[in-house]
């Protein structure tokens, strides 16, 4: 193996391009400059920090369906709109404080980006939270407000699904895909 080989072995891999591009963008954020020095010094930073600290490879797919990515979008959005009046009225109303509930959510996928990607949007979708997600299992705790009957808790558990399944037909892998089917 040729020095070269060796360094490139030891200081950059080139599957760790996208999480190297994500730490300098969020390290020129935090020094709110753009310039050349905060870029050698945010490559410098990440390098480093991708060597000491164990931070998993995110494995993709390696596919993308723009019309389910849109199709995800529009679900997320149009959520997002409908529980956050929803959410704001329970705030307001009048009489006792909504019934919550902790659902456990087994996914079917074993995606650890698709994993976060589903807890991710289902955090963001007012009235919903991870509280814990299991990635060995695949499961998803959430704390779901407004659950005062078991159809509430099941229509959670529905959209969890749904919302999972719309991030596996536009990045998941074809055997997802299939499994999905």
């Amino acid at each position: 193996m040729s020095p070269k080989q060796r360094f490139e072995r030891v200081l950059f891999r080139w599957y760790e391009l996208p999480l190297l591009i994500g730490l300098v963008i969020t390290w020129m954020a935090l020094w709110h400059e753009v310039s050349w020095m905060s870029l050698a010094s945010g490559v410098l930073v990440s390098i480093l920090a991708m060597r000491i600290f164990y931070l998993p490879p995110v494995e993709l797919a390696g596919r993308f369906n723009v019309w389910w990515a849109a199709r995800y979008l529009v679900y997320f959005l149009w959520h997002l709109a409908i529980a956050s009046v929803q959410v704001a009225w329970l705030a307001v109303r009048p009489g006792p404080p909504p019934r919550t509930a902790i659902i456990a959510m087994r996914l079917r996928t074993r995606s650890d980006f698709i994993l976060t990607m589903v807890g991710l949007t289902v955090s963001l979708i007012p009235g919903s939270l991870v509280v814990e997600a299991d990635r060995f299992a695949s499961i998803l705790y959430l704390h779901v407000l407004n659950t005062p009957t078991e159809r509430e808790i099941e229509r959670a558990r529905r959209q969890t699904a749904r919302i999972e399944e719309l991030l596996i037909r536009a990045v998941g892998s074809r055997e997802e895909v299939e499994a999905v089917r």
